[in-house]
């Protein structure tokens, strides 16, 4: 287990380190600069802002500057919001994203399971195809289409809630909908297809036999061992849930981590593109291991080992 974790911790700090650097010269490779946009100032005040954030500096001297903030955890200050540092607005709006895209994950995984394994108990009944047809129009509509017409109907139609902004759990819940559609569709054609192939093993058939009740075969039964799947989702469903919280909070004015890293890429504000995309990085690189403990949690069977002790 020790040498497990140590190896572990090894390759995402390297995976960190990779990310780092290829965004660093990604982002200067490109023409201009964060200054770049700013009009009618004279050159020397230009001049002035760049050395004052050393980007007059040589490349590389930036790079090793940069690393060795990173290493004490100071992510720099922002070149476009004086006497904000990247720190402060991770601190300020990741908690607003955490909140958002918790409540779509818990969606998501809610309503997905139940109508997965309602749709296989259910297997060529209304409910399955209900449930099937749903799923695929979320598959279908990409979240900003299907954010502008949940705000279209419910908030100017119907006038049920509030088309925007955040605060209240009413402003809440168009972009949850939005946020969740897409995994919500996804977990239940998994959860779908692993129950109705769970549901023609052996142990199933052994259990009915016993005489176990229909609800004790398919929970304890059933659902732990099509659940594995879904779960080895729960990592990619945090980067499609986080990705996504960028382009809905843009279209619902949510002032989480998301909309700051797009005002960031078009204010060419390098070093919050870089903490954003360090922050981000190192979050989805920790749920993945967590989701590998808990594979061991649900089915002891599992064995944390590399691929060379196997």
């Amino acid at each position: 287990m020790a040498q497990y974790l140590l190896r572990r911790v090894t390759t995402m700090i390297l995976a960190m380190w990779l990310i780092v650097t290829v965004t660093f010269i990604i982002m200067h490779s490109i023409p201009g600069g964060p200054f770049a946009s700013v009009k009618k100032v004279p050159a020397a005040i230009k001049h002035n802002m760049e050395e004052r954030y050393h980007l007059n500096d040589p490349l590389g001297k930036q790079y090793i500057d940069y690393l060795n903030h990173l290493v004490h955890l100071d992510l720099g200050p922002s070149f476009k919001y004086e006497y904000r540092t990247v720190n402060d607005i991770i601190r300020e709006s990741f908690p607003i994203s955490a909140t958002l895209g918790s409540l779509a994950i818990a969606f998501s995984l809610i309503v997905g399971l139940l109508a997965g394994i309602i749709s296989a108990l259910r297997q060529n009944r209304w409910q399955d195809y209900l449930a099937m047809v749903l799923a695929t129009l979320s598959f279908s509509v990409p979240s900003f289409i299907l954010s502008g017409l949940l705000m279209y109907l419910f908030a100017y139609k119907l006038k049920l809630l509030p088309p925007a902004m955040w605060g209240t759990w009413q402003q809440a819940v168009l972009p949850t909908l939005a946020l969740a559609a897409l995994p919500t569709a996804f977990i239940a054609r998994l959860m779908r297809s692993n129950m109705l192939e769970v549901l023609q093993q052996d142990y199933m058939k052994t259990a009915r036999a016993k005489g176990l009740s229909e609800r004790v075969i398919v929970l304890r039964h059933g659902v732990r061992n099509a659940i594995l799947p879904v779960v080895t989702y729960l990592g990619f469903l945090v980067t499609e849930v986080l990705l996504g919280s960028f382009v809905v909070e843009s279209i619902f004015a949510i002032p989480g981590l998301g909309s700051w890293f797009v005002t960031s890429v078009l204010n060419r504000d390098y070093t919050v593109i870089l903490g954003v995309t360090i922050f981000f990085s190192a979050f989805l690189m920790l749920m993945n291991f967590l989701v590998d403990l808990a594979y061991v949690a649900i089915d002891p069977r599992i064995k944390l080992v590399d691929r060379k002790d196997v």
